[in-house]
């Protein structure tokens, strides 16, 4: 494995392969097995694009070799991907498996300040981005950020208008005159299964993400045993509206599931309601995956205007976030199809309900673990195991859960027990039938949406950048369309004042992300604080929830 990587130890490694659960396979080859199963049947769908999972293999092999002959990538470099719900991005990710190129899964919503941390952490040679998305000018961020980088030498740009000095990734994913060649190069020369087949992104409790590496052992049987457990196969139409590179619409099943299962992928930029439902019935959806706050726009849109475009929807996964049970409950009778919870995290671990189980398992717990070689301990603050049915702090380890983060030796030592159980920050019951309920979180995080926000690093930057501001509180206030919205509670400094558009207009200028943006500022004379001196976050949670009920009522 590459330096900074935490390998499992030899014990484990040994009993997943015996168990079948790791195959010695690169991730690669086993998607274009999966492609010769199946060689005309559309693979990939994006507007007016349509690829066969033929088109899709030979355009991956293609441009892994442009990759390494014309850009001069080489085996186990790094690649930031910062690209939207597109078929180049796809091919892009396939291509990398092939080669042994590492992707590093960024947000479309990324700018300078995440970007830069995950170009310099990860040593990143490339960058790959849209030309521009929703008016931003991504192309001239990622040329910004490839001038002030030591490793950084290409950027890829997908779009219309391509700039001197960036690679045309269109026109690198192109079909080759020689598919066979292609093919043949990548079969004989393909990456180690044991090695890392691409970066996943922490949430973040502890300031930027940090880096998961994910090897093409795990992450194959990640996305084989989903695919399996939701009775995907070549029938199956799945909807790509989530950003397509987090772990929940990438890999559980996700597009990999999809891809290996021989089924279609169609990739749509938004879920927004009237498109979605349009583009379901157009295609012919099966499966479709969304946050909570997605799944109650469309509730709500098909109150509105009815579900019949839903008519081939067969499943809907929702995760990302708890679903309350209340809302749970409309999914069958308002979409017409079945829900399945998912509660998982990129570090490892996911947990479904069954699509056989009764309504009261799917519809008030997040489901039991994917594998039978999940372990999963429930512990008190001493991490001592709790009876079922007590909520307690979520630990795991696992054929498909990490046993470190990557170059992170600090944050290793909090988040990972010394025998290799890794502390999730979830809350959770158990049920007696193994069903887990979750309850909350133990980390301060913020949970916008099913995008993870850390309050310490929303605090960090606005000591950077605020210059009034003497102490400050980052905290999670309730909202019924995102489940949390980013509070920010601020003491000042004499003299001095503070607006909410200061503090966003500062963010802007720093190149943040707005999903880390505060969304209300509350000045105090003093923050609250526990009796060891430390800020009270809980008192600060509950009188955000005060102020907006009596702002409201």
């Amino acid at each position: 494995m590459a330096d900074g990587v935490v390998p499992w130890p030899e014990e484990f490694q040994r009993r997943y392969t015996e168990r079948g659960w790791w195959r010695g396979i690169a991730l690669g080859a086993e998607l274009l097995a999966a492609a010769d199963a199946h060689p005309d049947a559309v693979a990939l769908v994006d507007g007016d694009v349509r690829l066969t999972h033929r088109s899709l293999a030979a355009r991956a092999d293609a441009l892994a070799g442009r990759l390494v002959d014309d850009l001069g990538l080489q085996r186990e470099d790094r690649i930031v991907v910062q690209l939207p719900n597109c078929w180049q991005f796809v091919v892009l990710t396939v291509a990398c498996l092939r080669a042994g190129i590492v992707p590093v899964m960024a947000l479309p919503a990324h700018r300078r300040h995440e970007l830069g941390h995950l170009v310099a952490h990860s040593e990143a040679v490339a960058i790959a981005v849209p030309a521009t998305l929703r008016g931003f000018d991504h192309a001239g961020m990622a040329d910004e950020l490839r001038a002030g980088s030591a490793t950084l030498e290409q950027v890829l740009v997908a779009g219309d208008e391509v700039r001197a000095g960036s690679a045309d990734l269109t026109a690198l994913c192109a079909e080759p005159d020689d598919p066979g060649a292609a093919r043949a190069r990548w079969d004989a020369d393909g990456p180690a299964s044991r090695s890392v087949a691409l970066f996943l992104l922490s949430g973040g409790t502890t300031g930027l993400p940090k880096l998961i590496a994910r090897t093409h052992d795990d992450y194959a049987y990640n996305a084989r045993a989903s695919a399996q457990l939701c009775r995907l196969g070549p029938d199956t139409v799945y909807l790509g509206t989530l950003p397509a590179s987090h772990n929940f619409p990438l890999a559980c099943p996700g597009i990999l599931g999809t891809l290996l299962a021989g089924g279609r992928v169609v990739m749509l930029p938004s879920p927004e309601p009237a498109r979605a439902f349009a583009t379901i019935a157009a295609e012919g959806v099966t499966v479709a995956a969304a946050v909570p706050a997605v799944a109650q726009r469309w509730l709500a849109h098909a109150g509105d205007h009815g579900a019949g475009p839903l008519a081939s929807l067969q499943l809907l996964q929702v995760g990302g976030a708890r679903l309350a049970d209340e809302v749970a409950r409309t999914v069958r009778p308002v979409l017409g199809c079945t829900l399945q919870q998912v509660f998982g995290m990129a570090e490892g671990l996911l947990n479904y309900t069954r699509l056989d189980d009764p309504e009261d398992v799917v519809c008030t717990t997040q489901g039991r673990p994917l594998s039978e070689g999940d372990e999963v301990r429930v512990v008190d603050e001493r991490d001592r195991d709790v009876p079922d049915g007590t909520p307690g702090a979520l630990l795991t380890r696992g054929p498909y859960t990490p046993r470190g983060y990557y170059r992170a030796a600090e944050q290793n030592a909090r988040a990972f027990t010394a025998d290799g159980w890794y502390r999730s920050g979830d809350v959770v019951r158990r049920r007696p039938d193994g069903n887990l309920v979750v309850e909350g979180r133990d980390k301060d995080m913020i949970n916008r949406g099913g995008e993870k926000v850390s309050a310490e690093e929303v605090e960090n930057l606005a000591y950077q950048l605020l210059p009034p501001v003497a102490s400050v509180a980052a905290v999670a206030m309730p909202d019924p369309e995102l489940g949390e919205r980013v509070c920010l509670y601020a003491v000042l400094k004499p003299g001095t004042a503070l607006a909410l558009d200061d503090v966003r207009q500062a963010l802007a200028r720093a190149g943040v992300a707005t999903s880390t943006w505060p969304e209300r500022l509350e000045i105090v004379d003093e923050l609250p604080t526990t009796t060891v001196g430390k800020i009270d976050k809980s008192a600060l949670r509950e009188d955000v929830a005060r102020r907006q009920a009596a702002a409201s009522g």
